[in-house]
């Protein structure tokens, strides 16, 4: 805007009354709709004009087309939602007809527990102090409870509310005034000398013929009541009768200066750039729910590394701060500020203690989030390793999973303890393979067993794959493992669980160490696929206890309390500290409280359900019935022979029964020299058919990379070509296992 002062032609007076000045508007292009005659003559100026010869002024359409003062941001436009999404919103805002609590068994069996304990430790906390504590102060507090009411009663009959309103009267001498509330007092105090005199007449006989008449026990009863009721009425009311039978924990209203306080203090925001917050601050549970914009260029990743920071300036541990990460907007954060430290808080026990099966197909029951929220966890096409230092219910964490496997009586499962703890024995009722510790014990070599479980898993999972890919299409639509064909006895390839408690000790075996190490990173890395899942727990995830060429092959991270951020970073994985997952925040206390990685989509804590001993006892032995009850109870369980020990001795067997000079020998003829030479282990395979004989040896050899070759033999002058194997092979791998077992 310009000042362009007018001046007075010299033959006027100049008017100094008058303003000398005027703002007039800068317009960008010379006005053109003037009439010629108001048109100045060259060199003329009219005030409010600028007369610049600009390029292209007058051939510039863009410019023409400009208008002054026009918006640069588009118009805001409220659109209706679409019917979809108003009925998406009113499913999420709908609330059901009844509480979690009120339809679910186990829930309402909880709320039950919980009502009977809480109320009888209530009644028990006051039943203590009713002798020692409630009726001393009842008896002081009664003389002046009856000299309050009485002192009350006195002032009802006699009208002392309306004194003060005759007495106000008098002072304004308002005689007229004064005589009406006289007359008014009057018939109150009359009315109400009755009414008290007839009362405490009724009363008195009242009183009389209760101490006559009425039982001990009924006087007794009468007494303690207006003792009481005195007491009451007596009682200072800064000092209450009855003390609180519960703690109250120290909870704070969260207010917006709190709030904005704590991100100054962490340094996220300064005195020119502060938060926004998009939503009022609410309650949410039990805590604050708080949503703030950052300012522009912080993140959600800058707020999870000023956690600390933030707790401090709200004034409260870290434990009771959770972010949570908006998806629409890269500065903007949700926080839930809880009342008390949430992790502390029993998750309580497992619903597995009320299910009667599982369907391992579907997520399960696993624990909680912070807010009590269910968390329910798979075992589906991942693997799982679970590390934590001892004592935090690393064990009993994984072996809810197990048991939940267990409750599935389609489930195959591998069950091996490093450490032989009672925690796992249990399911030597339900278990196809299972091992403890790594000492021999009456003949019985754990990690032989599991040796030979590794090699008969991983032949398993190679056949899978070979006979998935072969299965017709109506069948196996698309070359997958379905719940139709895991449950087909027929197919043999039921949902698999290996588990393996205290993985270190088997990975650390001078003897067997490196081929348990080299299967399980096979198992890990490959079996999920066909529906074999691997879990591994450990309380040393370093490079020497647990290569990190195993912990790489886990999908789905379990991180319970450690000692250090690094090790936190090696059972999660690389870059979970900077994303603010470190498991050594969590406190003793916070028993089977995990961080979950891997699972879902979304990373978080995990307060897991427990199941003790005896819960794990119940839970396998209604599992063992069901598995009876669907003929699926099988391996070490039944008590059947272990397969794998075929699998230890084929090499040995093979080469026993290969003659002299045989180059080249049939499978099916190696398979009945097997059966004469050991009936008890070879005999089924004598019985097959010659092609599923020559297959069950193929698979038996595989997994020591003996492969067979087609050889062809003339018989009664006809040429026949079957499959068999070379001596020159079995030759390679005797001498490679040999190697290797002196190597250790």
């Amino acid at each position: 805007m310009t000042e362009n002062p007018v001046f007075p032609p010299p033959d006027e007076p100049a008017d100094t009354d008058g303003g000398t000045a005027e703002v007039l508007p800068f317009p960008l292009i010379k006005p053109t709709h003037l009439a010629p005659a108001d048109t100045p003559s060259e060199g003329d100026v009219k005030p409010g004009e600028w007369e610049a010869e600009l390029p292209d002024d007058a051939d510039d359409s863009e410019v023409e087309s400009v208008s002054e003062g026009a918006p640069v941001d588009p118009p805001r436009e409220v659109y209706p939602p679409s019917v979809a999404e108003w009925m998406e919103a009113k499913d999420k805002a709908r609330m059901p007809v009844l509480p979690d609590w009120v339809k679910l068994p186990d829930q309402r069996t909880a709320v039950r527990k919980w009502a009977v304990r809480h109320y009888s430790a209530v009644v028990g906390y006051h039943a203590v102090r009713l002798p020692l504590v409630y009726t001393p102060k009842i008896c002081v507090y009664s003389p002046r409870g009856a000299w309050r009411w009485s002192t009350a009663i006195g002032r009802w009959v006699f009208d002392a509310e309306g004194k003060a309103l005759r007495l106000a009267s008098v002072a304004n001498e308002d005689a007229a005034e004064y005589l009406k509330l006289s007359r008014q007092r009057n018939d109150r105090v009359r009315l109400r000398g009755i009414v008290a005199t007839i009362a405490g007449f009724v009363g008195l006989a009242a009183a009389l013929t209760l101490y006559v008449m009425a039982p001990s026990w009924l006087l007794m009863l009468a007494v303690a009541t207006l003792t009481t009721t005195l007491g009451v009425v007596g009682a200072p009311a800064d000092r209450p009768l009855i003390d609180m039978a519960k703690v109250t924990f120290r909870k704070r209203k969260l207010s917006s200066d709190i709030v904005i306080r704590a991100h100054e203090a962490s340094g996220l925001t300064t005195k020119d750039q502060t938060i926004a917050f998009p939503r009022p601050i609410g309650r949410d549970g039990d805590g604050w729910r708080v949503i703030v914009d950052l300012p522009y260029g912080k993140t959600f990743e800058d707020a999870m590394k000023a956690h600390a920071r933030l707790a401090s300036g709200m004034d409260i541990a870290p434990t009771q701060l959770f972010l949570d990460k908006d998806e629409t907007s890269g500065r903007r954060v949700s926080y839930w500020i809880a009342d008390r430290d949430p992790l502390a808080v029993p998750s309580g026990k497992s619903p597995l203690l009320g299910a009667t099966r599982v369907d391992f197909w579907k997520p399960f029951p696993w624990g909680v989030d912070e807010r009590g929220n269910p968390v329910m966890a798979t075992m589906l096409w991942l693997s799982l390793l679970v590390g934590a230092v001892p004592r935090q219910g690393k064990t009993f964490s994984a072996r809810t999973i197990a048991l939940a496997a267990a409750l599935d009586p389609y489930v195959r499962l591998y069950v091996f303890d490093g450490k032989a703890s009672p925690d796992w024995r249990a399911f030597t009722k339900v278990a196809h393979r299972v091992g403890f510790g790594i000492v021999p014990k009456n003949g019985f070599d754990p990690v032989s067993h599991l040796l030979t479980s590794l090699r008969e898993l991983k032949a398993d999972v190679e056949d899978r794959y070979h006979r998935l890919s072969e299965l017709p299409l109506h069948v196996c639509p698309e070359g997958k493992l379905t719940p139709e064909i895991s449950r087909d006895k027929k197919l043999n390839m039921p949902l698999t669980l290996f588990v393996v408690d205290e993985v270190q000790e088997y990975l650390t075996h001078p003897e067997h160490g490196k081929e348990i190490l080299s299967l399980m990173v096979y198992l890990a890395r490959v079996a999920p696929a066909v529906g074999v899942s691997v879990m591994t727990a450990t309380q040393k995830p370093d490079d020497k206890a647990c290569p990190s060429e195993l912990r790489d092959q886990h999908q789905a991270r379990f991180a319970l309390r450690v000692g250090a951020y690094q090790v936190s970073d090696t059972i999660l994985g690389a870059g979970s500290y900077s994303e603010g997952l470190d498991a050594s925040k969590l406190l003793k206390s916070h028993k089977g409280v995990g961080l979950l990685k891997g699972m879902s989509d979304d990373a978080g804590i995990v307060r897991t359900y427990l199941a003790d001993g005896r819960d794990a006892e119940r839970i396998l032995s209604r599992a063992a019935a069901l598995r009876e009850a669907e003929g699926t109870l099988s391996g070490d369980a039944a008590g059947e022979a272990p397969a794998p020990e075929t699998s230890a001795t084929i090499l040995d067997d093979v080469a026993a029964v290969l003659g002299k000079g045989e180059a080249k020998v049939w499978s099916e003829t190696i398979v009945d020299r097997l059966a004469d030479l050991r009936p008890e282990v070879y005999g089924p395979w004598a019985e097959l058919e010659a092609k599923p004989k020559a297959e069950a040896l193929t698979a038996a050899l595989k997994p020591f990379g003996i492969g067979t070759v087609q050889i062809s033999r003339r018989i009664d002058g006809e040429q026949l070509n079957k499959r068999g194997i070379k001596r020159d092979d079995i030759a390679a791998a005797i001498t490679h296992r040999n190697q290797k077992r002196d190597a250790g």
